[in-house]
């Protein structure tokens, strides 16, 4: 699996009460591991509106004849009973009032916060603001990282209703025929961080010089595979310890070391030698996205995660002319999903837009202090790509 070639810091099953709210601050840090709770449980936070009632006015052409009135009235039950009507998976949540999530433990995505005593990251913020739609602002939340083969068994099983699944995770444990792939929640990057004073500005600027890391990862690779592009050479210092590779780094016995960015700003945090001011540097040696997965047994569900993530990512742009922007243009009805009709002002309640969300976990107002890069709407810059009204 990715944890084996990767220094993600494995969590454990964690049972936690949480309470959060737009104005507490969120830490992204993922500490060594401590000794958790069986499971996390937390309070789904939202806002509470109420239901302003079906928009539109797809019946008004058939109100000129009777026949087109029985037509207009049948059609309007049809509404009422989809939107009543809940896929297995929808009306499993409903009943036990719960949303079941899973992932692999990285920094800022899911771990711990900085005092041990806290479950943080952007998977559980997401999967709160998912479960909002559902469930609204009174439901709970259960999170159960994935941090060995058999925990992927939930995700085979069906047994959680979200999973945040990058593409080697999905193909190595052959789950590609169990779900339905949604839009991608966070693009991963590896990444070279340096000394700060260090001459290094550039991947160029790698040539000739020595980097440390972890034999045969994801970084590794993906850094061979960027020095061959650019036609550079570089001493390499191989490791197959994550400790003797940061205190390598620290020691000074390699100029640059590699990983994914998150690891390397917790790396950057936690050490204690003559290195602990690094920088990351801006340029990626990859990025790869982590998707949003469900069982492949209910399409009503698969909808209502694609167009609850759709909505949270395109509420941050504000209106332009001629455009609505925000959830003006990305919000489907709720009667098209079986939610009620204000659900998209829930899900965004929940915990903030993607904005909130990952500079809260991941960016300015965490302790990791990573850019957006990738990881925003293609209008601001990113790659998220999202269907809205043209």
């Amino acid at each position: 699996m990715t944890g084996a070639t990767s220094a993600h810091h494995e969590i454990g099953s964690i049972l936690l009460a949480l309470t959060p709210t737009l104005s507490r601050k969120r830490e992204g840090r993922a500490p060594a591991p401590k000794s958790p709770s069986p499971r996390l449980r937390e309070k789904v936070a939202g806002e509470s509106r109420p239901d302003d009632g079906l928009r539109g006015g797809s019946f008004r052409r058939y109100s000129r004849s009777a026949a087109g009135r029985r037509l207009a009235a049948a059609a309007a039950l049809a509404l009422a009973a989809h939107a009543a009507w809940g896929g297995e998976i929808v009306e499993r949540i409903r009943h036990d009032g719960v949303i079941r999530c899973g992932g692999v433990s990285r920094p800022g995505l899911v771990g711990q916060s900085p005092n041990g005593r806290a479950a943080a990251g952007l998977y559980l913020d997401l999967c709160r603001a998912v479960g909002a739609a559902v469930l609204g602002p009174e439901g709970r939340l259960e999170f159960r990282p994935y941090d060995s083969d058999k925990d992927f068994d939930r995700v085979r099983g069906g047994a959680d209703d979200l999973s945040f699944l990058d593409g080697a995770e999905m193909l190595d444990q052959a789950l590609a025929g169990r779900v339905t792939i949604g839009p991608p929640v966070v693009f991963v990057s590896t990444a070279v961080m340096v000394p700060s004073l260090s001459p290094i500005h550039r991947l160029q600027d790698l040539a000739g010089h020595s980097v440390c890391f972890y034999q045969a990862s994801n970084a590794h690779l993906s850094l061979e595979a960027r020095a061959a592009a650019l036609k550079i050479d570089f001493v390499r210092k191989a490791f197959t310890e994550y400790g003797e590779l940061y205190d390598a780094y620290n020691a000074g016995i390699c100029d640059a070391e590699v990983g994914e960015s998150g690891d390397l700003a917790v790396a950057r945090l936690d050490s204690a030698g003559a290195r602990s001011n690094s920088r990351i540097l801006p340029e990626p040696l990859l990025c790869f996205p982590v998707f949003a997965a469900t069982p492949a047994r209910d399409p009503q569900w698969s909808a209502i995660v694609a167009w609850a993530l759709y909505a949270l990512e395109r509420a941050e742009l504000p209106p332009r002319p001629w455009r609505a922007g925000g959830l003006d243009e990305v919000a489907p009805k709720g009667a098209d999903l079986g939610l009620a009709e204000d659900w998209a002002k829930g899900v965004v309640g929940a915990a903030g837009t993607y904005a909130d969300i990952y500079a809260g976990n991941l960016g300015e107002a965490s302790r990791l202090k990573l850019p957006r890069g990738p990881n925003a709407p293609a209008e601001a810059g990113g790659l998220f790509v999202t269907p809205f009204r043209e």
